[in-house]
């Protein structure tokens, strides 16, 4: 027996409280999740700073890794047989799904804005560079490593095992969904998974559902769109995710200007000068991140030092709502006068803005094409969701954005000068915007 084909003695399960069981019979899978790569991922947290909202939101990169290779793992069971579906792809499509969030580094998509950084590239860079993960790949067959990159990259020739791991109806975004509704503690993102990949059936280059599965699919995607707005763009995990991003810009900045920190920030020198190698990457984990924050805590910089014991005491920015093409006025004001009470507007007066869409159908030759999610219907035509759903017809192609200005309250009211002071309170706090 090939590697490739290698099975475990007996079962071993994951315990998960999501699906039950994450299950692995493939030895290929059990050595890939014992590489310290994917090992890192227990460390990297799923959610960023939501759980400064949500307490409970601690679960890890890791959890939701083995969760998606799981539905992929049914998928494909439930795919035996069918039309279309090449079995030979089996273990493709659950490496991919494994591997799929390899190269998140700490509070990911914060950490990434301030230094550049791409996640999937760094995927690519672990699955091709010299690493554990890699070596356990390419025992499959020359060259599979690259056939995995391929799929996360969304290049690979086959276009039905890109979609199980990234399309609109993915195994991604139902973990996801189901496991931050569980460690948030809402319902907001509850569906029926198991109806979906009931319903799911492979053809040539997509996943398609039965027309029967409509309703679950609708419940799928309102519980995406109310999971954005009501848990991912919380606009007190915002806050948190604002002095995050302007410490890690202050911290950049002092580096830049050659201060002298009381101990040197090892782990962010790369970072900092924009030649971060992979080794360097892997290194740096969200435990690192938090021990640099406790330290820079008793920094002779006063903005560092403030906004560091802000974060790891939740002293959040309060906020506003914003209307950046109403209130630019405001905001210059607002920048003025903080200039003159002596604070940084730069750290301290912070526009932030989120958006999504929760559904789209094909726009070709638009950046960052979406694939429609298609209805077979009983005749065996394909029929795209929003022409025979009134309910998604209703979201379809909306893009919804919301704009807060945050800011620390308790500055504001620290201002020795009563005339800037009630300025300041005068504008944020205007019946207008209550």
């Amino acid at each position: 027996m090939t590697y490739k084909n290698e099975q475990l003695h007996e079962e071993k399960v994951f315990k998960d409280p999501v699906h039950a069981y994450v299950h692995v019979r493939d030895r290929v899978i059990w050595d890939l999740i014992a590489t310290p790569e994917f090992q890192r991922l227990r460390r990297i947290k799923q959610l960023g700073t939501t759980n400064i909202t949500f307490h409970g939101a601690e679960h890890s990169r890791f959890n939701h890794s083995l969760g998606v290779y799981e539905i992929v793992r049914r998928i494909i069971y439930n795919f035996q047989g069918r039309p279309h579906w090449n079995n030979d792809q089996r273990l493709l499509c659950m490496c991919a799904a494994l591997l799929h969030d390899l190269g998140h580094g700490p509070f990911s998509h914060s950490f990434e804005k301030v230094f550049k950084l791409d996640h999937e590239y760094f995927t690519q860079q672990i699955i091709l560079g010299d690493t554990y993960v890699n070596k356990v790949l390419e025992r499959v067959s020359p060259g599979f490593a690259q056939e995995v990159a391929d799929v996360i990259a969304k290049t690979h020739s086959d276009k039905l095992v890109v979609s199980l791991i990234s399309s609109q109806i993915d195994a991604d975004r139902m973990d996801y969904l189901l496991r931050d509704a569980y460690y948030t503690g809402v319902s907001y993102g509850h569906f029926d998974m198991e109806r979906i990949l009931r319903v799911m059936r492979p053809i040539e280059d997509q996943v398609v559902i039965k027309s029967s599965g409509m309703h679950a699919v609708e419940d799928y995607i309102m519980s995406r769109y109310q999971m954005y707005w009501q848990v991912y763009f919380h606009p007190v995990t915002r806050s948190a995710e604002v002095i995050l991003t302007k410490i890690l810009h202050r911290a950049k900045q002092l580096y830049e200007s050659n201060y002298q920190f009381k101990l040197q920030p090892t782990h962010f020198l790369t970072f900092f000068s924009g030649d971060v190698s992979l080794e360097e990457y892997l290194k740096l984990d969200e435990s690192v991140v938090h021990y640099y924050f406790q330290l820079w805590q008793e920094e002779e910089d006063e903005i560092l030092r403030d906004l560091c014991e802000r974060f790891m005491n939740r002293r959040l920015f309060k906020y506003v709502e914003f209307n950046p093409n109403k209130q630019i006025g405001d905001l210059m004001r607002l920048i003025q006068l903080f200039k003159d009470a002596g604070i940084d507007s730069d750290y301290y007066l912070v526009v932030d803005s989120s958006s999504d869409l929760p559904y789209d159908f094909y726009r070709p030759g638009e950046e960052e094409e979406r694939l429609p999610i298609h209805l077979v219907m009983p005749n065996g035509t394909l029929k795209e969701l929003s022409r025979h759903s009134d309910i998604v017809e209703a979201i379809s192609g909306k893009k919804r954005t919301d704009h807060k200005l945050y800011f620390p309250k308790d500055m504001i009211y620290a201002i020795q000068d009563e005339e800037i002071k009630q300025d300041i309170i005068g504008i944020l706090f205007s019946k207008e915007r209550i």
